[in-house]
């Protein structure tokens, strides 16, 4: 699997070249949310509110109103815990085109219960006039950008930093409301979000091998959910749905798939993976996903349920993981 350094980065800095009104906020973390760069070849339009996270969505709101494109950047959980008022009050309730780039979202930090946004997508989707996005490899963190901007109102993304898989190919760009189908069935339905979709795709290679039929959406926008690709894949299967999140399993994902196959009268069973009505600790990604049940392990077995089978997957009948670069230029930064 490719691996690309900083494509958010790379691509927000070509992007935006000729979009004047396009300015980024950030509260004291610009290297970290990639746009150190960026500052230096547009300082006129950059703006460092230092550690004000309150103050910096009122200023934001205040540059939408006079036709600007605020685009803040900081970890996602200094988005919505901070400065939930004024997210909602001054971004929110008059509907502004202020874009909210969440880096380090649910628990790709190890900087443990302060930096790890595990129930943003819960806050984010309860609040009304706002876009979801969630970004899931480096080919959606560098096209998402012309989905976003063109939203008009306010939009929250997840964004992934540093060092990023791509899993879709280059030209397969992100489409906004449009789940992306890796694998068709009827057995089981399988959506997953974020960094999850890698360890889904391990997961349902070694599912198919020994014969269950699986259907599998990656899903990248949250909210609005009302993709027609997703109702028919949970109508579709034969023994329920599995749902697998970077985000506790109540209020994001599972929480949207539950509501709708409950508006829809589908009665389908329904397995939400994630984080279960607990904080995560400080470790690495892959710890925490395997500890609290993120990962395919966990995906196989909440399969192996749902459909009443044991298939004997091992370890060694996964596809590799892929192993991250401890050190590196594009994870300068612990958390």
């Amino acid at each position: 699997m490719e691996i690309i350094q900083r494509p958010y980065q790379n691509e927000f800095l070509r992007w935006s070249r000729d979009k004047e009104k396009v300015l980024v906020l950030t509260a004291d973390l610009t290297n970290s949310c990639e746009v150190g760069v960026w500052a230096q070849e547009y300082p006129r339009r950059y703006f460092a509110m230092g550690l004000t996270e309150q103050n910096m969505l009122g200023v934001a709101a205040g540059l939408a109103r006079k036709g600007f494109y605020p685009y803040i950047h900081t970890f996602a959980v200094f988005i919505y815990r901070r400065p939930l008022d004024q997210l909602a009050m001054s971004v929110a309730y008059p509907n502004l085109p202020v874009r909210l780039m969440g880096f380090l979202p649910g628990i790709t930090t190890p900087g443990g219960v302060t930096h790890q946004a595990i129930d943003d997508l819960a806050v984010m989707r309860s609040i009304p006039n706002m876009t979801v996005i969630s970004v899931g490899d480096a080919t959606e963190a560098e096209t998402c950008l012309d989905a976003v901007q063109a939203v008009n109102g306010p939009v929250y993304v997840r964004m992934l930093r540093g060092e990023v898989p791509r899993i879709f190919p280059k030209e397969e760009k992100f489409v906004f409301n449009h789940a992306r189908i890796l694998r068709c069935g009827t057995d089981i339905t399988i959506i997953s979000e974020g960094i999850c979709t890698e360890e889904a795709i391990r997961a349902t290679a070694a599912l198919a091998a020994k014969g269950l039929s699986i259907t599998h959406l990656h899903v990248s926008t949250i909210k609005p959910f009302t993709d027609p690709r997703i109702l028919e894949a949970l109508e579709k299967n034969r023994f329920g749905v599995i749902t697998l999140e970077n985000h506790l399993a109540s209020g994001g994902l599972g929480g949207a798939v539950s509501e709708l196959i409950t508006d829809k009268g589908l009665g389908k069973k329904l397995i939400r993976l994630g984080l279960q009505d607990t904080y995560a600790h400080g470790a690495s990604k892959g710890y925490l996903m395997k500890k609290y049940g993120l990962d395919a392990t966990a995906l196989i077995a909440a399969a192996e349920k749902l459909s009443g089978n044991k298939f004997g997957i091992r370890a060694g009948d996964l596809a590799e993981i892929r192993i991250e670069t401890v050190h590196s230029a594009a994870k300068a930064e612990a958390l």
